[in-house]
C-alpha cells in the first residue's frame, strides 16, 4: 500500500476549500455553485465527470490497470435551514442556510482522496467517488439510485463517512447491521367545531382530545414495544388555537419516530392510528393521520463493516461502534441497493465540542487528514494493485 501520510501538500488548499464552501452554503437540491466547483476541481486533475445525477449529485471516475473491480465513496455537499452563529471568519454568507452537520468538511475529505489517488494511482480497478445532494431530510441517496447510480457506475462495495462530534478526534468507529435508525414522522390533525370557551359542553374540545392524545403517544414505546426492542417517539409540535376565549376548531401534532426493526416501525405506526382514531370517538372530534416513512435504518453489511474496520486500524485508532445512534441517514438507500458501511469519524475536542446541527457547529479541520487516509486506504485495499 502507498505511504497514504504523503498528503500534506494537499491539506492547506483543501481547508480553503472546505471554508469557501462552508461560507457558500445551499441547501438540498440547489448545490449548483458547490457540485460546480467540486466538478471543477475533479477535472483538474483529469477525472471524467458525470453530472445532475439525481439532481444536482455528480460522480467522478478514477480508473487505474486493468481489473473490473469497484468501489464507491460518498460524500453528501448540502446545508442545513439554520441561521449560523459562529461569527467566524467563513460564516455562512446566505442567511438561515449553514454548514451544521459538516457535509462541507465531507466534500474536502473526498476531494483530497481523489486528489491523492488521481497521482499515486496505486490500485487495480475503479473508483467512483459520489458527491450526493440533499441529505438533510430530502432523500438525495434515493434520487441518486433512481436515477441509475449503481446501473452506471457499479460498486461492489459503497462506503460514506460522517463526521462524529461524541468520538476523539481521528477515531474512527463502525459496527455490523444497524448504524443509524429509520426516521418516521407523522402529522395529527383532530377536527371538531369550535366555538365559545364558557359554553364547552356545546364545543367537542379538540385541545382537550390532543392532550389525552400526546399522553397516549407516549406510552407506545413502553407498552407496546418489547423491552429488548429499540425505538423513540418524540411529539415535537403542537398547533392550535388563537384566543383566549375560544375553544379551536382544529388542533395539529407533529412528531417523530425512530426504530432499527421494520417489525416494530409497523407496531408504533399502527398503534398511532389506533390511538388516534379512539381518541377522536372518544372526544367526539375527528382523526386524520399522516405517517410518512422518510428514511430507511441504515443497515450496514457484516462483511463490509468488518473489512472497514480492519482498514481503518491500519491508519488510526478504529473502534467497533457498540450501539447504533437513533439519528438517521439517507445513505440507506444506497445500502439497500449496494453492500458497503457507513462510517463515523471522530471530531471532538476537548475545549470545544458542540454537536451536529447546532448553528455554533463547524468542522474540525485537524480530521481532514484521516478522513482522507481512510478513503484512500479503502480504495487502495479493496482493489489492490
Amino acid at each position: 500500500m502507498a505511504d497514504t501520510t504523503d498528503i500534506a501538500d494537499l491539506l492547506e488548499p483543501l481547508i480553503a476549500f472546505r471554508r469557501d464552501v462552508h461560507a457558500h452554503p445551499e441547501l438540498g437540491f440547489a448545490e449548483h455553485r458547490t457540485a460546480a466547483q467540486i466538478a471543477g476541481a475533479l477535472r483538474a486533475i483529469g477525472l471524467e465527470v458525470h453530472e445532475s445525477i439525481g439532481g444536482t449529485g455528480l460522480v467522478g471516475v478514477l480508473k487505474a490497470g486493468s481489473s473490473a473491480r469497484t468501489i464507491g465513496l460518498r460524500a453528501d455537499m448540502d446545508a442545513l435551514p439554520i441561521h449560523e452563529q459562529t461569527a467566524l471568519p467563513y460564516a455562512s454568507t446566505n442567511p438561515g442556510v449553514f454548514h451544521g452537520c459538516g457535509h462541507d468538511g465531507h466534500v474536502a475529505m473526498l476531494l483530497g482522496a481523489a486528489q491523492h489517488l488521481a497521482r499515486t494511482r496505486n490500485f487495480d480497478g475503479t473508483v467512483h467517488f459520489i458527491f450526493q445532494p440533499a441529505e438533510e431530510g430530502l432523500g438525495g441517496a434515493r434520487a441518486m439510485v433512481q436515477d441509475g447510480l449503481f446501473e452506471r457506475f457499479p460498486c461492489d462495495r459503497v462506503f460514506a463517512m460522517h463526521n462524529w462530534p461524541d468520538l476523539p478526534a481521528g477515531v474512527i468507529a463502525t459496527r455490523p447491521g444497524p448504524i443509524m435508525s429509520a426516521a418516521d414522522k407523522f402529522a395529527i390533525v383532530l377536527e371538531g367545531r369550535g366555538g365559545h370557551a364558557a359554553i364547552p359542553h356545546n364545543t367537542p374540545d379538540a385541545i382537550l382530545a390532543m392532550s389525552s392524545l400526546v399522553t397516549q403517544l407516549n406510552t407506545i414505546v413502553a407498552r407496546r414495544i418489547a423491552p429488548t426492542a429499540s425505538a423513540v417517539l418524540s411529539v415535537t409540535l403542537i398547533e392550535g388555537g388563537h384566543s383566549h376565549n375560544v375553544i379551536p376548531a382544529t388542533v395539529r401534532i407533529v412528531g417523530t419516530v425512530r426504530t432499527f426493526d421494520p417489525d416494530v416501525q409497523d407496531i408504533i405506526e399502527n398503534a398511532i392510528r389506533q390511538i388516534a382514531e379512539g381518541v377522536a370517538i372518544a372526544n367526539g372530534v375527528s382523526a386524520l393521520v399522516d405517517y410518512d416513512r422518510y428514511y430507511p435504518a441504515t443497515i450496514n453489511d457484516a462483511e463490509a463493516a468488518s473489512e472497514a474496520l480492519a482498514i481503518a486500524g491500519t491508519i488510526a485508532d478504529a473502534q467497533l461502534a457498540p450501539e447504533p445512534a437513533f439519528t438517521s441517514e439517507d445513505f440507506a438507500f444506497m445500502l439497500q441497493a449496494c453492500k458497503g458501511a457507513y462510517i463515523w469519524l471522530g471530531q471532538k475536542q476537548d475545549d470545544h465540542n458542540v454537536p451536529l446541527h447546532h448553528p455554533q457547529y463547524d468542522f474540525n479541520d485537524g480530521v481532514l487528514a484521516t478522513g482522507i487516509r481512510l478513503h484512500v486506504a479503502l480504495a487502495e485495499t479493496l482493489l489492490p494493485a
